[in-house]
Protein backbone atom coordinates (compact mmCIF):
# COMPACT_ATOMS: atom_id res chain seq x y z
CA UNK A 1 0.00 0.00 0.00
CA UNK A 2 2.80 2.42 0.87
CA UNK A 3 4.60 1.65 -2.38
CA UNK A 4 1.39 2.23 -4.34
CA UNK A 5 0.81 5.51 -2.52
CA UNK A 6 4.33 6.62 -3.39
CA UNK A 7 3.78 5.88 -7.08
CA UNK A 8 0.40 7.63 -7.05
CA UNK A 9 2.16 10.61 -5.52
CA UNK A 10 4.63 10.78 -8.40
CA UNK A 11 7.77 9.52 -6.67
CA UNK A 12 10.91 9.55 -8.81
CA UNK A 13 12.60 6.78 -6.84
CA UNK A 14 11.13 3.89 -4.88
CA UNK A 15 12.56 1.29 -2.51
CA UNK A 16 10.39 -1.42 -0.98
CA UNK A 17 11.82 -2.92 2.20
CA UNK A 18 12.09 -6.67 2.52
CA UNK A 19 9.76 -8.19 5.11
CA UNK A 20 12.67 -9.34 7.30
CA UNK A 21 14.81 -6.22 6.95
CA UNK A 22 14.20 -5.12 10.54
CA UNK A 23 15.40 -8.49 11.83
CA UNK A 24 18.45 -9.27 9.70
CA UNK A 25 19.97 -8.88 6.28
CA UNK A 26 17.21 -9.87 3.85
CA UNK A 27 17.11 -13.38 2.45
CA UNK A 28 17.06 -13.80 -1.31
CA UNK A 29 13.42 -14.88 -1.11
CA UNK A 30 12.26 -11.81 0.83
CA UNK A 31 14.31 -9.47 -1.37
CA UNK A 32 12.68 -10.99 -4.44
CA UNK A 33 9.22 -10.52 -2.90
CA UNK A 34 10.00 -6.83 -2.35
CA UNK A 35 11.13 -6.52 -5.95
CA UNK A 36 8.02 -8.28 -7.24
CA UNK A 37 5.91 -5.73 -5.33
CA UNK A 38 7.42 -2.95 -7.41
CA UNK A 39 7.14 -4.94 -10.62
CA UNK A 40 3.42 -5.61 -10.07
CA UNK A 41 2.80 -1.90 -9.57
CA UNK A 42 4.91 -1.05 -12.62
CA UNK A 43 3.57 -3.65 -15.04
CA UNK A 44 0.17 -4.86 -13.81
CA UNK A 45 -1.56 -1.98 -12.04
CA UNK A 46 -1.61 0.49 -14.92
CA UNK A 47 -0.79 3.33 -12.52
CA UNK A 48 2.38 4.43 -14.38
CA UNK A 49 0.48 4.59 -17.69
CA UNK A 50 -0.74 8.11 -16.91
CA UNK A 51 1.15 11.15 -15.69
CA UNK A 52 -0.99 11.89 -12.64
CA UNK A 53 -3.71 9.29 -11.89
CA UNK A 54 -5.07 11.25 -8.93
CA UNK A 55 -5.20 14.60 -10.69
CA UNK A 56 -8.38 16.51 -9.89
CA UNK A 57 -9.38 14.33 -6.95
CA UNK A 58 -11.09 16.59 -4.40
CA UNK A 59 -10.52 13.99 -1.68
CA UNK A 60 -6.78 13.86 -2.32
CA UNK A 61 -6.62 17.66 -2.40
CA UNK A 62 -8.46 17.76 0.95
CA UNK A 63 -5.98 15.29 2.42
CA UNK A 64 -3.10 17.36 1.03
CA UNK A 65 -4.49 20.51 2.65
CA UNK A 66 -4.90 18.65 5.94
CA UNK A 67 -1.31 17.38 5.78
CA UNK A 68 0.00 20.84 4.90
CA UNK A 69 -1.85 22.46 7.81
CA UNK A 70 -0.55 19.85 10.23
CA UNK A 71 2.99 20.32 8.93
CA UNK A 72 2.76 24.10 9.26
CA UNK A 73 1.59 23.75 12.87
CA UNK A 74 4.71 21.73 13.66
CA UNK A 75 6.98 24.13 11.74
CA UNK A 76 5.52 27.10 13.63
CA UNK A 77 6.13 25.30 16.92
CA UNK A 78 9.75 24.66 15.93
CA UNK A 79 10.14 28.34 15.03
CA UNK A 80 8.77 29.30 18.45
CA UNK A 81 11.43 27.10 20.03
CA UNK A 82 14.17 28.97 18.19
CA UNK A 83 14.60 26.87 15.07
CA UNK A 84 15.39 23.26 14.20
CA UNK A 85 18.67 22.96 16.12
CA UNK A 86 17.25 24.60 19.22
CA UNK A 87 14.19 22.34 19.03
CA UNK A 88 16.42 19.26 18.83
CA UNK A 89 18.35 20.42 21.89
CA UNK A 90 15.01 20.78 23.69
CA UNK A 91 14.02 17.24 22.62
CA UNK A 92 10.99 18.46 20.65
CA UNK A 93 11.46 16.31 17.54
CA UNK A 94 12.48 13.26 19.58
CA UNK A 95 9.41 13.56 21.80
CA UNK A 96 7.07 14.02 18.83
CA UNK A 97 8.50 10.96 17.09
CA UNK A 98 8.24 8.88 20.27
CA UNK A 99 4.65 10.00 20.86
CA UNK A 100 3.68 9.22 17.27
CA UNK A 101 5.29 5.77 17.46
CA UNK A 102 3.53 5.07 20.77
CA UNK A 103 0.12 6.15 19.43
CA UNK A 104 0.59 4.04 16.30
CA UNK A 105 1.62 0.93 18.24
CA UNK A 106 -1.25 1.44 20.70
CA UNK A 107 -3.73 1.58 17.81
CA UNK A 108 -2.27 -1.64 16.39
CA UNK A 109 -2.27 -3.43 19.75
CA UNK A 110 -5.88 -2.46 20.46
CA UNK A 111 -7.03 -3.42 16.96
CA UNK A 112 -8.05 0.13 16.11
CA UNK A 113 -5.61 0.03 13.18
CA UNK A 114 -5.80 -3.25 11.26
CA UNK A 115 -2.64 -4.78 9.88
CA UNK A 116 -3.53 -7.88 7.92
CA UNK A 117 -1.51 -10.86 9.09
CA UNK A 118 -0.35 -9.10 12.25
CA UNK A 119 -3.39 -8.28 14.37
CA UNK A 120 -6.09 -9.67 12.06
CA UNK A 121 -6.34 -12.60 9.65
CA UNK A 122 -3.23 -14.16 11.13
CA UNK A 123 -1.72 -17.18 9.43
CA UNK A 124 -0.44 -19.83 11.83
CA UNK A 125 2.12 -21.13 9.34
CA UNK A 126 3.62 -17.73 8.52
CA UNK A 127 6.70 -17.20 10.64
CA UNK A 128 10.02 -15.44 10.27
CA UNK A 129 12.27 -18.36 11.18
CA UNK A 130 13.89 -18.29 7.75
CA UNK A 131 15.77 -15.04 8.41
CA UNK A 132 19.34 -14.89 7.21
CA UNK A 133 22.03 -15.76 9.74
CA UNK A 134 25.61 -14.56 9.28
CA UNK A 135 28.30 -17.15 9.97
CA UNK A 136 30.45 -16.16 12.95
CA UNK A 137 33.47 -17.17 10.90
CA UNK A 138 32.64 -14.41 8.42
CA UNK A 139 32.30 -11.91 11.27
CA UNK A 140 35.66 -12.94 12.71
CA UNK A 141 37.26 -12.71 9.27
CA UNK A 142 36.08 -9.12 8.93
CA UNK A 143 37.34 -8.29 12.44
CA UNK A 144 40.73 -9.76 11.52
CA UNK A 145 40.83 -7.64 8.36
CA UNK A 146 40.01 -4.55 10.41
CA UNK A 147 42.75 -5.32 12.93
CA UNK A 148 45.28 -5.82 10.12
CA UNK A 149 44.22 -2.51 8.54
CA UNK A 150 44.75 -0.64 11.81
CA UNK A 151 48.23 -2.13 12.17
CA UNK A 152 49.42 -1.46 8.62
CA UNK A 153 47.91 1.99 7.94
CA UNK A 154 49.78 5.26 8.44
CA UNK A 155 48.43 6.58 11.73
CA UNK A 156 49.82 10.07 11.09
CA UNK A 157 47.70 10.32 7.94
CA UNK A 158 44.67 8.97 9.80
CA UNK A 159 45.05 11.43 12.66
CA UNK A 160 45.64 14.39 10.35
CA UNK A 161 42.54 13.60 8.32
CA UNK A 162 40.37 13.19 11.42
CA UNK A 163 41.71 16.40 12.95
CA UNK A 164 40.99 18.30 9.74
CA UNK A 165 37.49 16.82 9.69
CA UNK A 166 36.82 17.88 13.29
CA UNK A 167 38.10 21.41 12.71
CA UNK A 168 36.04 21.82 9.54
CA UNK A 169 32.94 20.44 11.26
CA UNK A 170 33.10 23.38 13.65
CA UNK A 171 32.32 25.69 10.72
CA UNK A 172 29.82 25.57 7.90
CA UNK A 173 31.94 24.11 5.08
CA UNK A 174 31.06 20.98 3.12
CA UNK A 175 32.35 17.96 5.05
CA UNK A 176 32.19 15.41 2.22
CA UNK A 177 35.69 16.16 0.82
CA UNK A 178 37.12 15.81 4.35
CA UNK A 179 35.31 12.53 4.90
CA UNK A 180 36.64 11.23 1.58
CA UNK A 181 40.17 12.21 2.64
CA UNK A 182 39.70 10.32 5.91
CA UNK A 183 38.51 7.24 4.03
CA UNK A 184 41.52 7.43 1.70
CA UNK A 185 43.74 7.54 4.80
CA UNK A 186 41.99 4.32 5.93
CA UNK A 187 40.11 5.84 8.86
CA UNK A 188 37.27 3.52 9.84
CA UNK A 189 33.59 4.40 9.73
CA UNK A 190 33.52 4.26 13.52
CA UNK A 191 36.44 6.69 13.83
CA UNK A 192 34.87 9.13 11.38
CA UNK A 193 31.50 8.91 13.15
CA UNK A 194 33.10 9.40 16.58
CA UNK A 195 34.92 12.49 15.29
CA UNK A 196 31.67 14.01 14.07
CA UNK A 197 29.89 13.11 17.32
CA UNK A 198 32.52 15.05 19.26
CA UNK A 199 31.54 18.18 17.36
CA UNK A 200 27.81 17.72 16.78
CA UNK A 201 26.83 15.59 19.75
CA UNK A 202 24.33 12.76 19.59
CA UNK A 203 20.53 12.94 19.60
Amino acid sequence: LQATAAVLGGTQSLHTNSRDEALALPTEKSAQLALRTQQIIAHESGIPDVADPLSGSKYVEALTDELENSAMTIIEKIDELGGAVSAIEKQFQQNEISKSAFDYQKAVDEGEKILVGLNKYKSIDDDMTDTQHIDNADVQQQLDRLSKLKITRNMDDVQKSLTALKETAAGDENLIPLIIDAVKAHATLGEISDTLREEFGEY
